[in-house]
């Protein structure tokens, strides 16, 4: 097999690593469960990996997608299991399998996250959060490779809902992955900018699972 795709969690303490760290982590778990990397040839070889959507550091993620290629022909359930005893707490191997579809063909990302409000009633704050979303247009200010630009990003946002279970407000939505990339994040940064009363105190994010275009499951 040429190019293989690992499937992997992100969970746990795990989320405090950055994206570098992540990938040095995962090269040292291949290297110690034995399955040697192809590396790129020139004056400064890297192993030829790439982790299809980059995590922010703090978010959660089941659904995480990883292509790399090994010198030596391997089964993918070898693998997996070799790979499984060498990950760190946090980090989870769930299926190794050939890497068929373009990444550029995964545009849809589920994910789900937590508002925590330390004083206002969970209630009361997602009512009025389904309200702001329900909005035809949500611009906000964001950094770009050019600087400080404006973003519409309800553009971004296929399905979003606020409910609340007592205690926070739980948020289930389906954002675009790609062209454009909608952070998570920038749906707690855009109340921050736009309507501070109903921001959250704190807001955690998790990815549930990610989709094609037409909302097919992407491996």
């Amino acid at each position: 097999m040429d190019k293989l795709r690992l499937l992997f969690s992100k969970t746990g303490r795990a989320v405090y690593i950055s994206h570098l760290d992540l990938m040095r982590t995962l090269t040292r778990a291949f290297l110690r469960a034995e399955c040697r990397l192809k590396y790129s040839e020139g004056f400064n070889p890297h192993p030829q990996i790439s982790i299809a959507l980059p995590l922010s550091v703090g978010a959660e993620s089941i659904c995480e997608i990883m292509d790399f290629k090994l010198i030596e022909d391997k089964e993918p359930d070898e693998i997996l299991a070799a790979l499984s005893k060498q990950l760190p707490e946090g980090i989870e191997a769930i299926s190794v399998y050939a890497s068929e579809r373009k990444v550029k063909e995964l545009k849809w990302l589920k994910i789900t996250g937590i508002f925590e409000y330390d004083e206002r009633n969970a209630g009361n704050m997602a009512v009025k959060l389904n309200e702001f979303y329900a909005k035809d247009s949500i611009v906000i200010s964001k950094k770009t490779k050019r600087g400080i630009g404006e973003s519409d990003i309800k553009q971004a946002i296929k399905e979003i809902v606020f409910t609340d279970d007592g205690d926070n407000v739980i948020l289930d939505a389906i954002v675009s992955a790609q062209e454009p990339t909608l952070n998570p994040q920038l749906l707690a940064d855009a109340l921050m900018q736009l309507n501070p009363e109903i921001a959250p105190d704190y807001a955690k994010f998790r990815r549930l699972e990610v989709y094609d275009e037409n909302m097919s499951i992407f491996r």
